[in-house]
């Protein structure tokens, strides 16, 4: 069997899957974004912490103590991702959930994509650029409005004059508890976890294929990089992540 037929093979298995199962849950990581035109992570010379250590522009303690240097960074981010737009792949899930073949999206990313395709049952476990917040009077002020306030300063500050913070989990920071527990539910009730674009090893969202597992779920992987769980999925798709859910949604007849 050569490569293009066992790729097809493999989709009408998972479409198979799909159909056939009480609950499916996606969870997305940073590949689903990349042909949206957003880089992933850590791809040697591409990835976004490639030529900048995410220890000294993106911990909660650079936040606190070099507030012009972190902004630099998150500054130029907010700007980057602010205009960029859902890709097939996240179309392809928004299908499903609409044909009730998908219960929830929980996202690592902070792009709003997912927002932005229409999915409905989103959990962003590390939170996403829509705002940014006060930690000192709790104020939040939205994304558009941050920015129009970095093109005034170089830090964005609340109007009690105290620096903003992005309402993303910065390194250093635990994730929201309500978000995380949401998310754990719904992988113990998962009959299928459907893992796109991410690499299965930032923890503790790493860990929800594992709880799947163990509650007597199957997981299914589509991204191009390896994870820790290839070996224990289900089927494992390693395609471009929008041409293979492209044709997932055609083979489950959405």
């Amino acid at each position: 069997m050569d490569g293009e037929v066992a790729a097809r093979s493999d989709v009408a298995a998972l479409a198979e899957l799909v159909r056939g199962a009480g609950s499916v849950v996606a969870l997305t990581g940073a590949g689903i974004s990349v042909p949206s035109g957003i880089p992933d992570f850590r791809t040697p010379g591409t990835g976004i912490w490639a030529n900048v250590d995410p220890m000294e522009v993106a911990h909660i303690d650079a936040w606190r103590e070099d507030p012009e240097r972190f902004w630099s960074f998150y500054g130029h981010r907010f700007q980057t991702l602010g205009d960029k737009e859902p890709n097939a792949a996240h179309r392809a899930l928004v299908a499903l959930e609409r044909r009730g073949l998908l219960d929830a999206v929980i996202t690592q990313n902070i792009d709003m994509l997912h927002r932005r395709a229409g999915t409905q049952e989103l959990i962003e476990v590390h939170g996403s650029i829509a705002s940014c917040s006060c930690l000192s009077c709790g104020a939040r002020v939205a994304s558009d409005e941050v920015l129009a306030r970095l093109g005034e300063a170089t830090v964005p500050s609340c109007a009690c004059g105290r620096p903003l913070k992005p309402d993303v989990v910065l390194f250093g920071e635990f994730l929201p508890e309500q978000a995380l527990d949401r998310a754990t539910k719904l992988a113990a009730g998962a009959d299928l976890l459907l893992c796109i674009g991410s690499s299965l090893e930032v923890y503790p969202v790493a860990q929800l294929p594992g709880i799947t597992l163990r509650h007597g779920g199957s997981v299914a992987i589509v991204t191009q990089g390896e994870t820790p769980y290839d070996g224990r999925a289900v089927v494992r798709l390693r395609g471009d992540v929008a041409v293979e859910l492209e044709a997932l949604v055609a083979a489950v007849g959405v």
